[in-house]
Formats: C-alpha cells, sequence, structure tokens
C-alpha cells in the first residue's frame, strides 16, 4: 500500500536590479539549509493559491506568479512522496518594500543572488533543477510575461431544470462553491481584467472575483454562446484586444467557444497549433487555462500553458 503524496507550492521570486537578474533564497532556521520558498497545500487549495500565499508568508513579498517552471519530487525521512511545483514570480519594488519580514523561528533570512551564484548556494539538487529551468526563461528571452486566462463558467443548472431563456441559467449550488474556489488561484495569476460573456452563468461565475478585486465586469456578446451558436461571435476581436494590452485578463466563456478562444490566442501570438490547444480549451465547468504570452515580444508565441480546476 503506498503513501498518499504530499503536494506544495513555491516559486522563484525574482527582481532586477542593475539590470541584472536576481533570485530570493531563503535560510531556514531549524533545518540550516538554503532552499526556495514554498510551502503545503491547504485543505482546499488550488496549487497556485498555494504557491502565492507560502511565497507572502515566507518572505512578505506579496508576487503575482508568471510562468510555470517545474516540479520537484522527492522522498521524506516518512517515506511519503512530496511534490512541489514551482512557479517564476516577479518581485515588484513596491511589493519588496512593503514586505514586513524580519527573521524567526521558521526563515533565519533572506537573501537576493544571481540565479547562477544560487547553484552554488542551494542545500538541494532538486532546488538546483528548479533555477536551471528558470535560466532557461531568461536565456530565451522570456522571463517576463502577462497571461490570458480562459475560463469556462462554473456549473450552472441543468436545462431541464431550468423554464427561462439559456442565457438566463443560474448557477447551481455546486457552481457558486466553484466561483468561491477559483477566486484566489485566478488572483495568484494577477488577474485585473474581467471580461464575460453576459450569459448569467458567466457573469455570476466572475462575480466573486469582482468582488475581491473590487473590479467591474465588461459584459461582451462576441463570447457568449448565443452569438457562437448564430455565427455572430468574435474571439479574435477580444483577443486581439487582449494581446495588444499586454496585460492580465479572465475571460469567462462558454464550452464550444473555449476552442475559438485557444485558437485565435494561437493565430495572434505567431504560436504552432497543437494538440495541447486542445487539452487547454476542453475545460470541465469552472476550470481555466492560464496561457502566458510574452510582455517584450507577444508574437513570439505563447510561452507556456497550463490548466487549473477546482476542488469542488
Amino acid at each position: 500500500m503506498t503513501e498518499t503524496a504530499i503536494y506544495a507550492a513555491g516559486g522563484v521570486v525574482w527582481r532586477i536590479v542593475d539590470e541584472k537578474v536576481l533570485i530570493l533564497l531563503i535560510h531556514r532556521t531549524k533545518y540550516r539549509d538554503v532552499t526556495l520558498p514554498k510551502g503545503k497545500v491547504d485543505p482546499g487549495e488550488m496549487l497556485a493559491e498555494t504557491a502565492v500565499r507560502e511565497i507572502h508568508e515566507e518572505t512578505g513579498i506579496r508576487v503575482s506568479l508568471g510562468v510555470t517552471i517545474g516540479v520537484s519530487r522527492y522522498r521524506l525521512p516518512s517515506k511519503r512522496t512530496k511534490i512541489v511545483h514551482y512557479w517564476a514570480a516577479e518581485a515588484s519594488e513596491a511589493a519588496i518594500r512593503a514586505s514586513a519580514f524580519v527573521p524567526n523561528k521558521e526563515i533565519a533570512a533572506l537573501e537576493w543572488v544571481t540565479p547562477k551564484k544560487a547553484l552554488k548556494r542551494l542545500s538541494y539538487p532538486v532546488d538546483s533543477e528548479i533555477v536551471e529551468n528558470f535560466l532557461r526563461l531568461i536565456d530565451e528571452g522570456v522571463l517576463r510575461t502577462f497571461p490570458i486566462i480562459a475560463l469556462r463558467h462554473a456549473k450552472a443548472v441543468a436545462r431541464e431544470d431550468w423554464k427561462g431563456k439559456d442565457a438566463a441559467r443560474p448557477l447551481s449550488s455546486r457552481g457558486r462553491r466553484q466561483a468561491s474556489a477559483i477566486v484566489g488561484p485566478l488572483q495568484a495569476f494577477g488577474v485585473k481584467r474581467i471580461i464575460s460573456s453576459p450569459a448569467t452563468r458567466c457573469v455570476d461565475t466572475v462575480q466573486p472575483l469582482a468582488a475581491a478585486l473590487g473590479r467591474e465586469i465588461e459584459r461582451t456578446k462576441l463570447i457568449s454562446q448565443d452569438a457562437w451558436e448564430e455565427g455572430r461571435s468574435d474571439a479574435r476581436r477580444v483577443i486581439g484586444e487582449r494581446v495588444r494590452a499586454r496585460k492580465a485578463a479572465v475571460l469567462c466563456t462558454h464550452g464550444p467557444v473555449l476552442p475559438d478562444i485557444l485558437s485565435e490566442l494561437a493565430l495572434a501570438t505567431g504560436t504552432l497549433r497543437g494538440s495541447y490547444l486542445g487539452s487547454a480549451s476542453a475545460l470541465e465547468t469552472g476550470a481555466f487555462s492560464v496561457a502566458h504570452l510574452s510582455v517584450d515580444n507577444p508574437g513570439s508565441g505563447i510561452v507556456a500553458i497550463e490548466t487549473h480546476e477546482p476542488k469542488v
């Protein structure tokens, strides 16, 4: 009988000083080691949410996640396997200044070093492998990214149980739980712009996020299911605006519209098409795919894409 794995998440927190990329290492008090900020998933959390929370708890710095940069696996003394997911995460100067970190019983010190120096300082080979992956982002010139997130609306009341217009179908009780569960993970990617199909089930899905951010929901029929069924949808226009803006945004839409969203993202960024587009658009209700694009050159293609599902 195999023991259940322990899941955790963290990041390579980075900044640029005098045109040099520096990353943040933590010196842990109890273990007397040097490692990357990370921690275990709390009950009900999604991994991206864990990464941002743990980075803040260990360093005092609030970050938004960039590209996923790998997964480390290792055996604990208890014989259980620990699986840690990592993202690149830029630390703005404002976030660094706002940090209230002081040495404590868990973290003795923080240290900013170049990635190459980090490889010599880190206590564990699995951490060094993550930093090697991070170095590849620098080498490829795609370290600074922004996300465009395609979100399928949360679970709605079944059509057979609804007497009104389909566009007015509300969320089910499970759908409302899903809408609440994705607030933290979407915030983890720095979402500031919320764009939605005007259908009730879509607007209600992003309403908790809008409330948490203090932002308005921008409704557009261009990504609605009604428009898609009538041949009047226009994912190309919506995606074009978002790529030109180069800002983190979430687009809440319907299952049939998602393939158009992902296809237009590929076309707008000169990305080679592949089966990954189909996987990224085949979302369950309440799930979302994050496409990371280069801030400096969005036309260089989708840097990475990842999919997340709520645990409710």
